[in-house]
């Protein structure tokens, strides 16, 4: 499919990679011999300790990155040489990693449902609690029923594609108001070789306006206005961060409109922050969804409330799969 927005353009926009400027990361190499792999990554992981919460972990990417190898052929390869130039190009990675700039950034690249996406700073990074939001809607999808489910907000595309690789008979649309997200999307979507998804620009169901859908599923902005956690999360696009003071505005819109756009007996998937649960699940009571229940992720924080609409009598692949 291709990208498309509501005038029926194709999305032509170019991914770019993102380019960090810096003069060093950190204190001049002495002149003689070339750092090996395992000294050159140990300087790294020195640089990095005070930058963030795996400091190991990023510099490991990061150098396997530019090397071309695995994280565990670097302690094979630990006694090689590495070249100034690409020392030099570590170091503007290991730069970018210390002003803030997410791994995946600096890689372009994100693993997310064991396949890897593309990233750039116009899409949010692909976290792993969202895999939930993922295992729970393939709970809900059968196999071998072709039903039809809406991602709003998708961004990298990571949720749509992820349900997609899964359930090929699944009629599956992306949204978002970002066209450059749309552009990662379709390229995504283009190298896993999952070329049924249809992209569709606009704000929410502006995109799908006379369309139902067998399910709905959003990771949308959360984050209130005024979050300190803003400031940690700055290098990414604020739009798929926050979208108001409470952080539950995007919620409310979703909920209002998603009725319009179900099928009789649709779910409705939502991802939420860790203290939102329990008022995501009031929003979805007061429009009279039903089996409204909220799901934990894999560190124990609510994370995903859903709800269903009332099913009509002939109709039943939205029963609840086990």
């Amino acid at each position: 499919m291709t990208a498309m927005d509501d005038a029926g353009t194709s999305l032509k926009i170019p991914i770019t990679p993102l380019v960090v400027v810096s003069s060093t990361a950190g204190a001049p190499l002495m002149a003689g011999s070339p750092l090996t792999v395992a000294a050159a990554l140990q300087r790294a992981v020195q640089m990095l300790s005070s930058h963030g919460d795996s400091p190991r972990l990023d510099a490991e990417i990061l150098l396997a990155r530019i090397l071309g190898l695995s994280r565990s052929a670097l302690i094979v390869r630990g006694a090689d040489p590495v070249s100034a130039e690409t020392q030099a190009a570590y170091d503007e990675l290991i730069a970018g990693r210390m002003q803030g700039t997410p791994v995946a950034y600096l890689t372009g690249t994100r693993e997310f449902w064991s396949l890897e996406f593309d990233v750039t700073p116009d899409v949010l990074v692909p976290r792993p609690e969202t895999e939930i939001l993922v295992e729970l809607a393939l709970g809900l999808l059968p196999q071998d029923v072709p039903l039809s489910v809406l991602d709003l907000g998708t961004g990298s595309g990571a949720i749509a594609l992820a349900i997609a690789s899964e359930r090929p008979l699944v009629s599956m649309t992306g949204v978002d108001v970002s066209e450059r997200a749309l552009a990662v999307a379709l390229a995504n979507s283009r190298k896993l070789g999952l070329m049924q998804v249809e992209w569709r620009a606009g704000s929410w169901f502006q995109g799908v306006r006379d369309r139902r859908f067998d399910m709905i599923v959003s990771n949308p902005p959360y984050v209130a206005s005024d979050d300190p956690a803003l400031e940690r999360l700055a290098a990414e696009p604020a739009l798929a961060l926050s979208c108001g003071p409470t952080g539950l505005e995007a919620f409310e819109r979703i909920i209002d409109g998603a009725a319009g756009h179900l099928n009789p007996g649709g779910w409705l998937l939502l991802e939420h922050g860790n203290t939102q649960a329990d008022e995501v699940a009031r929003m979805l009571e007061c429009r009279r969804f039903i089996h409204i229940r909220s799901h934990a992720d894999y560190s124990g924080n609510a994370r995903v409330t859903l709800g269903a609409i009332h099913q009509s009598p002939d109709r039943s692949p939205h029963k609840e799969h086990q």
